[in-house]
This record gives structure tokens, sequence and C-alpha cells, in this order.
């Protein structure tokens, strides 16, 4: 039986304020204590590296995908329970969107943030119903919400939107939001 999967998506890098790693090694110890797998970039670096060695030092299950493009530079992290290396991007997000029930945002970059409208795309298409959910980290977000609220505002996107994701402040609310 396979258990629980929780996709993640954020930064290959630590960023400025050392709250983002401390909330990525929360979010991976909490998941790992409540048996639930971590599906994430595969990388051992930035953040994704913070939340997937809490994650194994919880005693967790770890699902990585990587793309051979990125093995050396995100330090592809190949002492996972279950570690693919895709041909491209394209295959890579499929894959950790496919193996997960739902998905968390944590801080990042460009990759994250293709990685979220994509998704919040594909729900807005009604091509699946997973819940995802954005960690505002110290308001790491608050312009991407605002930004997401003018599309409404200025009725350029429907008020739905709002629907399609929830915005929380800390990996202890999400895991017991979840």
């Amino acid at each position: 039986m396979q258990c629980f999967s929780v996709c993640v998506y954020c930064g290959s890098r630590r960023g400025a304020k050392p709250i983002y790693a401390q909330e990525a090694s929360a979010l991976g110890t909490g998941l790992a204590e409540r048996g639930w797998r971590l599906v994430y970039g595969a990388g051992d670096v930035g953040l994704m590296g913070n939340v997937a060695r809490a994650a194994q030092a919880a005693g967790g299950e770890t699902f990585g995908v990587i793309p051979t493009h990125l093995l050396q530079l995100e330090v592809g992290k190949q002492d996972l329970s279950s570690f693919i290396v895709t041909e491209n991007m394209h295959e890579r997000k499929k894959v950790m969107f496919m193996n997960s029930d739902f998905v968390i945002i944590l801080p990042g970059g460009l990759g994250t943030l293709d990685e979220f409208f994509e998704i919040l795309t594909w729900k807005q298409l009604g091509l699946h119903g997973k819940k995802i959910i954005i960690i505002n980290i110290n308001g790491y977000w608050d312009k991407l919400i605002e930004l997401l609220d003018q599309l409404v505002t200025s009725e350029i996107a429907d008020l739905s939107i709002n629907n399609y994701f929830v915005v929380i402040d800390s990996a202890d609310e999400i895991l017991e939001t979840i």
C-alpha cells in the first residue's frame, strides 16, 4: 500500500532569511513523523536539500525527481528512497505531480513559480482536484498573492482562482491543515 504523498516545490537556494531553511526542515520532519512521503526535485542544495535531509533524518520516505541537466548543479541526492532521473524539466514536473496527493509551495525562485502556475492553471482547467498550499513564510509570497488578487479585481481572472489554493504562514500550520 502506497503512503500519502506530498509534493513540495521550493528553491534550490536557501534564501536570505534563516527562517526559510528552518521551515523547510520543519516541514520535512513533520511529513516523516506522519508517515507521509516527500516528493520533491531531488536536489541536495538549498531548501530542497533542507526538506529532504530533515525527512530522511526523521525516517521518512523520499521520492526525488531530477532532470539530467541538473544532476550536478542541484547535486542530485541519490540516497533517497526513490531517485528518478528525467530527460527534461517538463517530464520532472509531470512525474512529481503524478506521484503526489497534494502540493506545498515553499519559498523559491523562477522554477517554483513555473511549477506553481502550471498546477494552478491545470486546476483552473479542471485537470486535477489536488489541494495546493502556499507557505507564506514571513510574507515571502505576499506580492504573488497581491498579483493574483489583481487578476481578479481587474476581471482578467475569475474570483474562483482564490479557491484553488490555501495560504498559510508556517510548516506547523500546514501540518495541522492537511
